[in-house]
């Protein structure tokens, strides 16, 4: 009899544990919850989200012989559609590696040592178009952060990061994005920075742009110091944000304001 009632304790025990774990899940919401019916609406639309044109400069890319062995992403990897998945599970370490890379940098790396070509700067036009192609493939899927243990450490210094300080205003990501998030400022929503959408077309920037831009941008704005747009700190805090956003579906490429 104990026994059975320490078993059904324990099944009360999870259940409980599952409700709320499902509850703060429900909480959490993406930025495309934030906008107003006509971004949804522009978002929704592939022939309206201009974050679209960059999709299909990605396809012409994912197509051309590139760098000294003269190969294309597809002569690796066939068609496109089998990156459905890839986005969601970024950053995440390389073969032979012992830090993480985010998508632009895995991209880089196959351009290098598969193309043997130069890499693109940070913010590049093919290299953005390129992410957008892939992420575009995971558009509804879950972000699924991979399991790799290696990966804690950088995730722990990701969350320091957002939730430390900084620049003239003294202010954190977490003051933000967490303390008042749903809130307005300038007339805009504050999010919950779920990198559900990156790459992403930014009606402020009139153009397409990388979680990393944003970051640099949110930097710039508490009047921080920007780290080098090569720093390591940017994946560590995109790694953190990953999982942060776990189980969030992927909508890139997304329209904000």
């Amino acid at each position: 009899m104990k026994s059975a009632r320490a078993a059904l304790g324990l099944v009360s025990l999870f259940i409980a544990t599952y409700a709320v774990a499902q509850g703060a899940l429900e909480t959490r919401r993406s930025g495309y919850q934030d906008m107003g019916p006509a971004l949804r609406k522009m978002q929704d639309d592939d022939s309206a989200n201009p974050g679209m044109l960059f999709v299909q400069l990605g396809g012409e890319a994912w197509s051309r012989p590139a760098g000294a062995s003269g190969t294309s992403c597809a002569d690796c990897h066939g068609p496109v559609s089998g990156m459905k998945g890839v986005a969601a599970r970024y950053p995440a370490i390389p073969p032979g590696a012992d830090r993480p890379v985010d998508l632009a940098g895995r991209i880089n790396l196959c351009r290098t040592g598969r193309q043997q070509a130069e890499p693109w700067p940070a913010e590049n036009r093919d290299l953005l178009a390129l992410e957008a192609l892939v992420a575009h493939q995971s558009r509804g899927e879950p972000i699924a952060p991979p399991a790799d243990p290696r990966l804690a450490p950088f995730r722990e210094r990701g969350a320091e990061i957002y939730r430390r300080r900084q620049g003239q205003l003294n202010l954190s990501c977490a003051l933000c994005h967490d303390d008042n998030a749903g809130k307005q400022l300038a007339g805009v929503v504050i999010p919950q920075a779920h990198p559900t959408g990156y790459p992403i077309y930014r009606l402020e920037w009139q153009g397409l742009g990388s979680l990393k831009r944003r970051l640099r941008n949110c930097l710039v704005g508490v009047r921080a110091e920007a780290w080098p747009l090569d720093a390591l700190e940017y994946v560590e805090l995109q790694a953190y944000l990953m999982d942060r956003a776990r189980g969030l579906k992927i909508d890139s490429p997304a329209v904000r304001p």
